[in-house]
């Protein structure tokens, strides 16, 4: 299923959708929910599309709610994401240069799996 995930079409200018050019980031475009939905759907005749996007949309509000939650989801094979905390300190403006004060925040982080890893560096 994370197959689909991995799947990038180089971007030409020409024959592009209409928000096909937003899309592109150094030379390739990104595969949106809905393409996702679409590829699952595509490749599971017997389920109906919306209820692939029920399935897609569950899973990825489960994560975040996860998340949310502090805790960590692993992906056997796909990778792991979790929240990091970044402590408070003291930024620069770059415009005025004056010293600002930056709350502690909470970020989430992804740790590819050995798996995406192997078979984005053509190991697999």
């Amino acid at each position: 299923m994370f197959d689909a995930l991995l799947v990038q079409r180089p971007a030409t200018s020409v024959g592009l959708g209409r928000h096909e050019s937003n899309r592109r980031v150094q030379g390739r475009t990104r595969m949106i929910r809905s393409e996702l939905i679409q590829k699952i759907a595509d490749d599971n005749p017997h389920l109906f599309r919306r209820d692939v996007e029920r399935i897609v949309n569950t899973v990825f509000d489960e994560i975040i709610d996860a998340m949310a939650r502090g805790n960590r989801v692993e992906l056997r094979g796909f990778g792991a994401f979790s929240v990091k905390r970044r402590d408070a300190r003291t930024g620069r403006n770059p415009r005025t240069g004056d010293a600002v004060d930056v709350e502690e925040k909470h970020v989430p982080f992804f740790k590819t799996g050995k798996l995406l890893r192997d078979r984005l560096n053509g190991d697999a």
